[in-house]
């Protein structure tokens, strides 16, 4: 029976990462989109919070389960919005 209880609490806690991980890039989207309207309208906007996020998405990451994602930059934002 531990066995079954050892693999019960593995699946939880990869549940929780993913589901961890999901509200973090649903964090990370809603701040990215901040900064894009901002540029777009010509006020300052900075990457701090996207990547504060970021850095818990790639914490996350090193348990193998979430995928990591890339820090953000004004330049890739400023960039982004030239191109739409």
């Amino acid at each position: 029976m531990s066995v079954h209880k050892a693999i019960s609490a593995h699946s939880k806690k990869q549940n929780q990462i993913v589901s961890s991980f999901l509200q973090l890039e649903q964090k990370r989207e809603n701040f990215i989109e901040e900064a894009i309207v901002l540029c777009k309208q010509n006020k300052p906007f900075t990457t701090e919070k996207i990547n504060q996020v970021t850095n818990q998405i790639n914490e996350l990451a090193r348990h193998g389960i979430a995928p990591q994602r890339k820090l953000v930059t004004k330049q890739m934002v400023e960039e982004f919005v030239s191109r739409s």
